[in-house]
């Protein structure tokens, strides 16, 4: 049977046709847009992925030399030394981390970007000895530093696609699988009974049509049966007296005049 299953509940009329069929095609471009939003959002978040990964494996190469070099400083300049001198010369940050937003499908992505500015030189840390190697330290702990930025960048983005998506995989399933199917439920239900109302209306008519012609041939056959009683030919239509149409005939069968003028009244004494 049309229109089974879940659907809304509404009275069926040609109005409520209109309205759902309506809602229906909006449920559609909905779902119809949703879908290529989607399709956005997972396509970049594909290639985030991607660049996290390989982000990942250059911080850990990049930590592995950093740790080396912090390896060679200490065995240089011996295993304190050093952190004093640097503490006492870094007077402002170099290193500094910018933010930005990137709108992928009417999804905020925050971006965070590295900047390097000119501060502390430290050009006498490691003037006796180690100078070099700390130099080289710096140098690569800055590398890394830039390559945690984009790593941080790269997996803020992942963790909001991730949740982006996941809701609206979610819209597009409940559109796709509740509410077109209800709302063309309600469209076939809606109508069935619209044509089962068309049916019983033309089934009324077709049973006022074949009594109004069977009374007329009951009222034929006594007209005929009557004619006959009185000895008339019950195939001549009886005659009708020739009077003007909104003045018929007076009481002796006499048309009455059509000349309001000349005409007068009869004396009616109360």
């Amino acid at each position: 049977m049309s229109g089974t299953g879940p659907r809304e509940a509404v009275f069926p009329t040609r109005q409520a046709l209109t309205n759902t069929k309506l809602r229906l095609k909006s449920a559609q471009n909905g779902h119809s847009l949703l879908a290529k939003k989607r399709d956005a959002l997972t396509m970049r978040f594909r290639a985030i992925l991607r660049k996290v990964d390989e982000a990942k494996r250059r911080m850990g190469r990049v930590m592995q030399l950093a740790s080396f070099s912090l390896a060679e400083v200490t065995y240089a300049t011996g295993a304190n030394s050093i952190a004093y001198l640097v503490q006492e010369q870094a007077k402002s940050a170099t290193f500094r981390v910018k933010s930005r937003s990137d709108n992928v499908s009417g999804v905020i992505l925050p971006a965070f970007e590295s900047d390097r500015t000119a501060g502390s030189d430290f050009n006498l840390t490691g003037l006796g000895r180690g100078g070099q190697q700390i130099l080289k330290a710096r140098e690569v702990y800055a590398k890394a530093l830039e390559t945690l930025v984009e790593l941080a960048s790269l997996q803020t983005a992942f963790m909001i696609l991730d949740d982006v998506i996941r809701a609206t995989n979610r819209r597009v399933n409940a559109i796709e699988h509740v509410i077109i199917p209800r709302l063309d439920n309600t469209v076939k239900y809606i109508l069935s009974e619209l044509d089962e109302a068309d049916r019983e209306e033309f089934f009324r008519l077709k049973k006022v049509q074949g009594k109004k012609k069977r009374d007329a041939e009951q009222a034929e056959l006594l007209r005929k049966a009557l004619m006959a009683e009185e000895g008339l030919d019950p195939n001549v239509a009886p005659k009708v007296p020739d009077a003007v149409e909104g003045f018929g005939a007076d009481d002796e069968g006499e048309p009455r005049s059509t000349d309001l003028l000349n005409s007068k009244d009869e004396d009616v004494i109360f």
